[in-house]
């Protein structure tokens, strides 16, 4: 779908001789981003975002489902569109849990291409980790040495340790080392599907039953933990967490007492680590039912926001941070990113020169 077009030097080199778009096709959502290159990042042409629940069902049948790929190819039928009408040049499109579980992903994407010209990457849980700290990298704060980023996803979650440095000339004066980065086997789908699958809509789920929840995630963290030694730098002060997940820019919307989410709002807010237990707190007293009455869930996400709120909370209590930092931003931005980056080295002629 996507052409080239060829660099004329200055304004029409490199990244601003370009349209980019990106897709990230997860377990729950399919987002689209079409791009421009601004001075400071790039200016957005055009988005589409679709909870098409591509993953439904694969953890216990280990299959993409019919009535999940009819959805999903619906929506990629109109990213498709957008790409084409917005006159792309250069577009990267990745896949991740599901299509990495399901023994059928390698076919539903062969089916993905030749129906809408759309080619994906299935992308491994590490380039996750580096798409994701690739976006969210301005929001760290460069006297803090060290970051947790936690992104909370469909089919898993997936959690970067982070050496931050100051660099001068960098947006936000930020340069980060990933040291080293985990993925928990739990999303916001896979975990309601094991834990809460079948719960009657109208019924809250009991106390054991969403402290099971969260123990499971903190099992899964506590390792990671002890690698690194990340509860004795959080006690000395050294570590900054950044959130970035639907369920981490819903509770804060639900914090600033939003009434309809608000990116500019969101993005880049933080939240006190009592406030983010208060709120999950609430959600684990409540039916889906419920849930679906609180602004900014709703009928979208209220199925899936007991165990994004269970996540999130083993998270804050394995590791006691007093502040996150909420990004509504994800592998979208880090693949727009690495585009531009790549233009920029075809553009430059001492680059051109090695290759």
């Amino acid at each position: 779908m996507a052409g080239e077009s060829t660099p004329k030097g200055g304004w029409h080199s490199g990244r601003f001789a370009h349209t980019f778009a990106a897709i990230d096709l997860g377990t729950n959502n399919c987002r689209l981003l079409v791009a421009r290159a601004s001075i400071d990042g790039f200016d957005v042409v055009d988005a589409y975002s679709r909870p098409v629940r591509l993953g439904e069902g694969v953890a216990l049948s280990g299959m993409l489902c019919g009535d999940a790929i009819e959805r999903t190819l619906s929506a990629l039928d109109v990213c498709a569109s957008k790409i084409e009408r917005n006159r792309v040049t250069r577009a990267r499109h990745i896949a991740t849990e599901a299509c990495r579980r399901a023994c059928n992903g390698g076919d539903f994407l062969a089916k993905v291409e030749q129906r809408t010209g759309l080619h994906f990457d299935v992308i491994a849980p590490s380039e996750e980790a580096r798409l994701a700290l690739a976006s969210c990298e301005d929001l760290l704060d460069p006297e803090i040495p060290f970051g947790l980023l936690v992104d909370i996803g469909g089919g898993s979650t997936e959690v970067s340790w982070v050496r931050v440095l100051r660099r001068e000339g960098r947006q936000g004066g930020v340069a980060t080392d990933l040291i080293d980065m985990t993925s928990v086997p739990w999303g916001v789908v896979t975990l309601t599907e094991s834990c809460v699958g079948g719960q009657p809509r109208a019924k809250p789920v009991t106390r054991a039953c969403y402290d099971d929840m969260v123990e499971r995630i903190r099992g899964d963290l506590r390792p990671f933990c002890a690698k690194h030694a990340i509860g004795s730098a959080i006690a000395r002060g050294e570590v900054q967490l950044v959130g970035a997940s639907g369920t981490v820019t819903t509770i804060s919307a639900h914090n600033l007492g939003l009434k309809r989410y608000n990116r500019a709002l969101v993005d880049g807010s933080r939240i006190g680590r009592d406030s983010i237990l208060r709120i999950c707190d609430l959600l684990s007293t409540l039916s889906v039912d419920q849930l679906t009455l609180l602004p900014c869930i709703g009928d979208d996400r209220a199925d899936l926001a007991l165990a994004g709120g269970a996540i999130l909370e083993a998270v804050c209590r394995q590791w006691p941070a007093a502040l996150v930092r909420v990004a509504d931003r994800g592998l979208r931005e880090g693949v727009l990113m690495d585009l531009m980056r790549q233009a920029d080295r075809e553009a430059d002629p001492l680059c051109r020169s090695k290759g």
